[in-house]
């Protein structure tokens, strides 16, 4: 399967940083952000129950404040919106599925990031079924609900986008990276998307890591086949005989089996026959 190599460029999270290292993040910090999240979910909650009970039309601003106990110009400064109010995790999630691909070792396949920084939306989900399975009832029923879900997963699809034009090989750039690259986040968060439906609509039962790891194979073992078709990469690690003697070349982050079938090919050039 032919895929996009890391290239030595930074991460797309280390670029917009700023040129200094990120500072530690404060236990302050910290506090700040959990209450804050805190905060947004008790929002949700009373949104959630008001849009159950009332419906989302008849329901005000100022009714989602009173019954969550707070003033109505705390709810707008944590959502700008009453549809914003029933998403309370996504900006938070967003900011995890970002630090996965910061995080992301040099040798691990773009792809294989991606998934795992999707992975962030699915724990959000799963950390409570009965809310996620509540709030899948709302957004079928409510267009403009459904409208700011396809809005924050589009947020989602733009990160794993921008991430896979930054790590194709470097000094191989082609016009039709923006598309591979758009065509390979798409899949992968169509594939979770596809898995999440289907285990909200079973009222959040089942082991949904591994139906969403059985999905990721499949794109891996379709769309990944398209991502860098046509090209030329260089390999991880090549070898050539020079008399008795035989170099090999290979990057820093070259898996050692690479290295290994590269030495096996110029020692054993009869395996290589048809």
């Amino acid at each position: 399967m032919s895929q996009p190599a890391k290239s030595a460029r930074p991460s797309r999270g280390a670029a917009t940083r700023g040129s200094g290292p990120a500072a530690p993040e404060s236990a302050g910090g910290r506090r700040a952000a959990t209450q804050r999240l805190t905060m947004r979910r008790k929002l949700a909650a009373a949104a959630m129950e008001l849009f159950a009970t009332k419906g989302y039309e008849a329901t005000t601003v100022d009714e989602i404040a009173a019954a969550a106990g707070v003033a109505r110009r705390t709810f707008f400064r944590h959502f700008r919106s009453k549809e914003e109010a029933i998403f309370p995790d996504h900006d938070d999630t967003l900011v995890r599925a970002a630090a996965v691909l910061d995080a992301a070792p040099a040798h691990e396949n773009p792809l294989d990031t991606i998934c795992r920084g999707i992975k962030e939306v699915m724990r959000m989900y799963a950390a409570s079924p009965a809310v996620s399975v509540e709030r899948y009832r709302l957004t079928r029923e409510v267009p403009t609900l459904r409208e700011r879900e396809i809005a924050s997963v589009a947020r989602y699809e733009r990160l794993f986008t921008r991430y896979l034009l930054v790590h194709f090989e470097e000094g191989t750039h082609h016009d039709d990276d923006p598309l591979l690259a758009e065509v390979a986040a798409s899949a992968v968060v169509t594939a979770h998307n596809h898995v999440l439906r289907r285990w909200l609509r079973a009222g959040g039962e089942g082991d949904l890591e591994a139906q969403l790891d059985h999905a990721f194979t499949i794109v891996r073992e379709t769309v990944g086949r398209g991502i860098g078709a046509g090209r030329d990469p260089l390999p991880s690690a090549s070898a050539h005989a020079e008399g008795e003697v035989f170099v090999t070349v290979a990057r820093t982050d070259a898996p050692l089996a690479d290295v290994m079938a590269a030495i096996e090919k110029v020692l054993r050039p009869e395996d290589g026959r048809g």
